[in-house]
């Protein structure tokens, strides 16, 4: 295989809250015209973003995510937080927090990042992990509502973790997966 792929690992909260999530965005922003609201289907949480990767580094890639498959599925209850504009200085984003009472969720990013820099040489991101789920985008500039409602108060456990391609696209990213390991 020749090429590259845009790829990240995700945990997938379960369609209920991904559907409310949407509902939510859809409420607080009203229809500011520069903004683009994400489809219910399009949220996740990503662990690891990884960026462009040859295509030949696949299966190292998808054998990493297998072996993070039992910290996967101790991921306790993540609650859903507050709003978040991001990145904080110059927002580009709408986003609401993903609290990790357990330490869980942290621990398996933290895994994945070991395993994929094992496995493929890959350079985590010196931020620290913040997890959380973007709802909305909007070109750099664009005004953002001065205050949001609060978000509906949501538990979750992630239904799966999984390797994602991201195409880009004038009208916003498509994500297809390629690997998936359960969660619970």
């Amino acid at each position: 295989m020749s090429g590259t792929l845009r790829l990240f690992i995700a945990a997938e909260p379960p369609q209920g809250v991904r559907d409310e999530l949407a509902q939510w965005a859809r409420r607080a922003l009203g229809r500011p015209s520069s903004v683009r609201r994400l489809d219910a289907e399009s949220l996740h949480l990503t662990l690891c973003f990884l960026g462009e990767q040859p295509q030949s580094s696949l299966e190292e890639i998808t054998a990493a995510l297998g072996g993070a498959a039992e910290l996967a599925a101790a991921v306790e209850e993540l609650r859903i937080g507050a709003p978040a504009w991001l990145p904080p200085r110059r927002p580009r984003a709408l986003a609401v927090e993903v609290g990790d009472p357990s330490g869980a969720l942290h621990e398996l990013a933290a895994a994945l990042s070991r395993e994929l820099a094992a496995a493929i040489g890959w350079e985590p991101p010196r931020q620290r992990f913040r997890p959380h789920i973007t709802l909305a985008r909007m070109p750099p500039g664009s005004e953002r509502p001065r205050e949001l409602p609060p978000t509906p108060p949501l538990i979750f456990i992630p239904t799966a973790v999984t390797l994602l391609r991201s195409d880009l696209d004038p009208a916003g990213a498509s994500y297809t997966p390629l690997a998936s390991v359960p969660s619970s």
